[in-house]
């Protein structure tokens, strides 16, 4: 069998409820493992899958539960305190994806930028930038500074971009929550386009339908632990059953 594209190894990592709090003295003098944490906690621990070629998942669970930072782990975005991610093929990342914008740049300084940050030759936007534009629709907002554009549009020519970046895995993350619906067709279009060319894709979204529409494959999070991975249904009727 193929090499994962994804492997994930027992990953844990945790988070500050109250990064104000200062450390007593007892504390600061108290051997390091036996110092009180008392304001840190576990998003999730002990968490291990693989991801094969084409393969296409979502992340399931209630808000709170550490979906969206499984995601950026896998987009090394963030670290994990324990445990490893190899990602051995490039990334596409639809995730907070209007990062990586310049607010005072143009609209067309900020789609060469942020192609240009992922490996797109200048060549390659010249030949696709109409296409582009026109999928954002903001013709009209060519050269005007992005933080002028509202945060719908900001969205559209960020998705735009990262969209058509050639890259075998997609990582979704909420992108098809924002704006109308007749953006959020052309989204669902793109992305099952991207899908049936093969890539693989790891998806996060509080919209059990648009899961149930993309994802073969579901892995359930609570409590701090990976609860379930296999298919997307029955990942569905185990959180369901667990908060019926």
């Amino acid at each position: 069998m193929a090499l994962p594209v994804i492997s994930v190894d027992d990953i844990g990592i945790r988070f500050a409820r109250d990064k104000g709090r200062k450390l007593s003295l007892k504390d600061r003098f108290s051997a390091a493992e036996r110092r009180r944490v008392p304001d840190q906690f576990w998003a999730f621990r002990n968490v291990t899958f693989d991801v094969q070629a084409g393969e296409s998942i979502g992340v399931v669970g209630r808000n709170g539960q550490g979906k969206s930072t499984l995601l950026k782990i896998v987009a090394e975005v963030l670290i994990p305190d324990e445990g490893s991610v190899e990602v051995r093929k490039g990334v596409a990342p639809l995730i907070e994806i209007t990062g990586g914008f310049v607010d005072d740049l143009s609209v067309r300084d900020n789609v060469y930028l942020a192609a240009g940050l992922h490996g797109v030759s200048k060549a390659q936007v010249d030949d696709e930038f109409d296409d582009i534009i026109a999928f954002a629709e903001v013709k009209d907002f060519v050269d005007t500074p992005y933080k002028h554009l509202s945060s719908g549009m900001r969205v559209r020519v960020a998705f735009a971009v990262v969209s058509r970046l050639d890259e075998p895995i997609l990582l979704v993350d909420e992108v098809l929550a924002v704006g109308d619906r007749t953006f959020r067709r052309k989204c669902y279009a793109r992305i099952e386009e991207m899908l049936a060319e093969g890539r693989t894709l790891f998806f996060v979204s509080h919209s059990d339908g648009d899961l149930q529409r993309f994802c073969t494959r579901g892995l359930y999070l609570d409590s701090g632990k990976l609860q379930y991975d296999g298919p997307i249904d029955e990942a569905f009727e185990r959180y369901s059953s667990d908060y019926a």
